[in-house]
């Protein structure tokens, strides 16, 4: 049901955003045509057993005596764009279309239109009504259009389909939208830095980085945000809501992206790949880290000491030497670490977990970097080297000691 109200509010604002800009969008020409349609359908339906015998024309310019009728009807055509109807008055306010005319105004926000049926539609939006409600889930609406549109969410229906990849639709405009992913169209620009977007509502969004604007605000903990989804996403937060389930492991998450990126541990996918290097990432967030390894870049300054740092995480766990802080204390001994990694660590001494195993002989081991040591073993790598004999080894600590015999320093002192 949550699904069904937000996209029966989408339908709302849409028609609000739309009904603003009657005056100056073109789409709104377009709606009023399909609204003459709507009602020549109807009088032809009434006029069912009527012969219609021979189609006539009509000119802006000609007076009535210009018009040849046949006994049980005609055809009237508009000379600018062909567009014919069975009664004079349909054509009439069809020609404002055309000329621009808008005698019908809103008395309390001056807004003009071409036909009283699409005025009063708007005033709606003014007195609040919606007299249209849908019989199956009680939600209203101030046009017919927008019911019968809602309706399919009930029925499942989705007329609209996608020529290209089949991915079907509930409304002709969803599909308009999607079709653009396809041609690469972008017709709303940003006129503040020249970005563009598929949707016009994606641009409205975007413009309130520009402004600031963030009109969706949490009533728990009054956070605002400039996307309706982004609210939406954060309630989780409070309600603990977890509605992404991985189908492998069981494991829930908050948000999407999370879960999609969790999703690919299970499946291997790496989509984003280092341009240097080759290395695959499952995350964007770990290549752009990635390449500042290549780049030499640290983006993150001590105030204190002036180290730089590759990594924000490295250089949260940093300022800790020099605050002090040991945020992560273990249940067990109460020891407490500056790092939660290191804190992870130690809760495996109490625990006895061992989850880095070796491929190789099966041995496990409580940290990943013992793994790593170990399987230099298999390997035969010996990374530390002393630069005065070339000795190599696996460890850096069987290299310090190897150093002490080149320097004579002897460490240990009997007492």
């Amino acid at each position: 049901m949550a699904f069904i109200k937000e996209e029966s509010e989408d339908v709302k604002i849409e028609e609000t955003f739309r009904v603003k800009h009657e005056q100056t969008d073109l789409m709104a020409l377009k709606e009023e045509s399909q609204e003459l349609n709507e009602i020549e359908e109807k009088d032809q339906c009434d006029k069912q057993n009527d012969l219609i015998t021979e189609k006539k024309s009509f000119s802006c310019s000609q007076t009535e005596n210009t018009l040849r009728k046949r006994a049980n009807g005609s055809y009237l055509t508009c000379q600018q764009c062909g567009k014919s109807f069975t009664r004079k008055g349909h054509l009439k306010v069809h020609m404002r279309i055309h000329t621009g005319e808008k005698p019908h105004t809103c008395l309390q926000c001056g807004i003009s239109f071409t036909q009283e049926v699409i005025l009063n539609r708007h005033v709606r939006i003014h007195t609040g009504e919606k007299p249209f409600t849908c019989k199956l889930c009680g939600n209203s609406f101030s046009r017919e259009g927008s019911l019968k549109s809602h309706m399919r969410i009930h029925t499942g229906e989705k007329p609209y389909i996608c020529p290209q990849c089949g991915k079907c639709f509930t409304q002709k405009g969803h599909l308009e939208s999607h079709m653009r992913s396809h041609t690469g169209e972008k017709p709303f620009t940003c006129k503040l830095c020249g970005n563009s977007f598929i949707q016009k509502g994606s641009l409205k969004s975007h413009m309130r980085i520009h402004t600031g604007e963030k009109p969706f605000t949490c009533k728990l903990c009054e956070n605002s945000f400039n996307r309706k989804a982004s609210l939406k996403s954060h309630m989780r937060i409070h309600t603990g809501e977890q509605p992404f389930t991985c189908p492998q492991c069981g494991k829930s998450f908050t948000h999407k992206p999370t879960f999609n990126n969790h999703m690919r541990i299970h499946t291997g996918e790496k989509p984003f790949s280092c341009k240097l290097c080759g290395k695959g990432f499952i995350r964007k967030a770990s290549l752009k880290n990635h390449v500042r390894t290549h780049t030499g870049e640290q983006p993150f300054t001590c105030p204190q000491c002036g180290r730089g740092f590759t990594y924000k995480t490295t250089f949260n766990a940093h300022m800790r030497i020099h605050t002090g802080e040991q945020p992560y204390t273990c249940p067990k001994c109460g020891r407490s670490f500056r790092q939660k990694p290191t804190f992870n660590a130690h809760m495996r001494i109490h625990t006895g977990e061992q989850p880095y195993t070796c491929p190789k002989c099966g041995r496990s081991f409580r940290q990943k970097t013992t793994l790593n040591t170990h399987m230099r073993v298999h390997t035969g790598e010996k990374p530390f080297t002393c630069q005065q004999c070339g000795k190599s080894f696996t460890e850096n600590g069987n290299l310090k000691k190897h150093m002490r015999i080149h320097t004579g320093e002897k460490p240990f002192t009997c007492d």
